[in-house]
């Protein structure tokens, strides 16, 4: 082997390790590349799918509340309806309630609302109709007590039942759809206590 041959050898080994040196540390360079990407994707991955159990855990909930929120409201309006629908069954029992039964139950009602001086009570048509004779008498005697007297109007006050009552320039409804407006409130608590037990 001539000495040309010899340089040329020296030179292709020197080559060939300095293409493997090259080519171990790319190698290794991209294995490196390749660890760090998939670092970085397995990171990514775990946030996104974090944050896609937080946005349906949230909308769950929302959703959840939501539910509940529109439930409430239908019972709300059940019991609701149920109170007014006892309220007009109260009202038409009164209504038809037997005369004396019922004059009777107006009497206690103009009890508890006369003053000291004269009032003047007016009734439907219906009941002046078939007010019973002695109807103003029994008031009457139970004015005297606080120095007060009834005068009942023989004209007919535009109320489908109960009574107006005037002392002076005062005067009060007390039709029965008129006082269970007035005690809508009382009334419907004691219903709502006695149909759900609050």
């Amino acid at each position: 082997m001539s000495g040309l041959d010899e340089i040329l050898n020296i030179i292709s080994d020197q080559q060939k390790g300095t293409e493997e040196k090259l080519l171990s540390s790319a190698s290794g360079k991209a294995e490196a590349i390749l660890r760090e990407a998939g670092e970085k994707a397995d990171k990514a991955y775990a946030e996104h799918i974090e944050k896609a159990r937080y946005k349906h855990e949230h909308a769950h909930s929302a959703d959840l509340a939501a539910v509940d929120s529109a439930c409430k409201r239908r019972i709300l309006e059940c019991k609701v309806g149920l109170i007014e629908k006892v309220c007009e069954a109260v009202l038409e029992k009164l209504r038809n309630m037997p005369d004396d039964e019922y004059f009777k139950m107006l009497g206690r009602l103009v009890t508890n609302r006369m003053r000291s001086g004269e009032g003047v009570l007016e009734l439907s048509q219906k009941d002046l109709d078939r007010v019973p004779a002695d109807f103003e008498l029994s008031l009457n005697n139970e004015a005297e007590k606080i120095g007060g007297r009834i005068r009942l109007n023989t004209e007919a006050a535009d109320i489908p039942d109960g009574f107006i009552l005037t002392y002076g320039l005062i005067s009060e409804n007390c039709s029965f759809e008129a006082v269970m407006e007035s005690e809508k409130d009382g009334i419907r608590d004691t219903a709502a206590r006695e149909l759900f037990g609050r």
